[in-house]
């Protein structure tokens, strides 16, 4: 494209050279200047250089990278351009493009060269700017910018076809993604007071896990979680997002989140009949007598010890001494 206009500004300057050999250097320039202004003006293309005078990036009305999703995405150079997302934006693309289903955690941070850990922390992190400063920022945005420039859609997750029923009925409700748990009743659930069994880690797992099967989204999983709830309550995607970004034992035990899915995915444990498992029968042996696992008192509560003792967490979610 860019040979084929030059090709055609030499033609033109070539036409445009003067009869006369008398004419000076001065005007031969200035005519060919104005061929070439002429030319690219005339053009649906524009071309920006890199300091080495190569083009890596075409815009305009005929842009090619765009209109056809076969483009590589390694084809585009955005090393220069400015990044127009902020850090929060960036950690939701990443969690949408993993939800897909498209790539395991592992092999996004293969693929966007950092280490699983340093994706971990930034995906952790919460704020505008949070994270700034990890390489996974300016990756994961580089790896999306070019796949954007490249043509190539956001993954979307495939959609379920409605019920016979709903057909019918003329809806469009899309069929269940798991086992019916319409009939299944916890005691407590009149009163939000479901005993928990569940680290709010573990709980996060058992999320995540479940936002990559087919037809599932975090809005239709916020519904599903709003139904464990008391008549009136509603669960925001937002809310979802702040919990799973979180880190901890504890971290997230005051969430409304937090216990609704909890008693989601017990009833989903008892609909499919597994058996509870390790770590459940020894969050029972410790937080039965206490009534089930603490959602009243945040992470970070104020305790009161020896001078020569600091409080932390073990891995069921107990606060202890060291």
């Amino acid at each position: 494209m860019f040979r084929s206009v030059l090709r055609d500004v030499t033609s033109q300057v070539a036409n445009a050279q003067p009869a006369r050999s008398q004419e000076s250097v001065a005007a031969t320039e200035a005519a060919h200047t104005e061929v070439v202004r002429a030319s690219f003006a005339a053009s649906d293309y524009q071309v920006d250089l890199n300091g080495n005078g190569k083009p890596y990036i075409v815009v305009g009305t005929k842009r090619k990278g765009l209109d056809n999703p076969s483009s590589n995405p390694d084809d585009f150079n955005v090393d220069n351009m400015p990044i127009d997302k902020t850090c929060s934006q960036v950690r939701g693309m990443i969690r949408r493009f993993l939800d897909s289903g498209e790539m395991k955690k592992g092999e996004f941070a293969d693929a966007i060269r950092v280490a699983p850990n340093s994706l971990n922390r930034f995906l952790t992190q919460n704020g505008s700017m949070a994270g700034e400063t990890n390489s996974t920022y300016g990756n994961a945005w580089g790896f999306f910018k070019r796949r954007e420039l490249a043509g190539i859609k956001a993954p979307k997750k495939t959609k379920t076809s409605p019920s016979a029923s709903t057909a019918q009925s003329g809806g469009s409700t899309p069929s269940q993604a798991h086992a019916d748990i319409s009939a299944i009743h916890l005691p407590g659930e009149e009163t939000r007071s479901v005993p928990i069994f569940d680290t709010c880690d573990e709980v996060r797992k058992k999320i995540n896990a479940y936002l990559v099967k087919p037809g599932v989204t975090q809005a239709s999983f916020c519904r599903e979680l709003a139904a464990q709830l008391p008549a009136g309550t509603n669960i925001q995607s937002k809310q979802l997002t702040d919990f799973r970004s979180k880190r901890g034992p504890r971290q997230g035990n005051t969430s409304c989140v937090f216990y609704a899915a909890y008693v989601f995915f017990e009833k989903l444990r008892l609909a499919e009949e597994r058996p509870k498992s390790k770590h459940r029968l020894e969050m029972e042996e410790y937080w039965a007598p206490q009534g089930g696992f603490d959602i009243v008192h945040g992470h970070n509560t104020s305790y009161t010890c020896r001078y020569d003792e600091r409080p932390y967490e073990d891995k069921l979610g107990r606060v202890l001494f060291g």
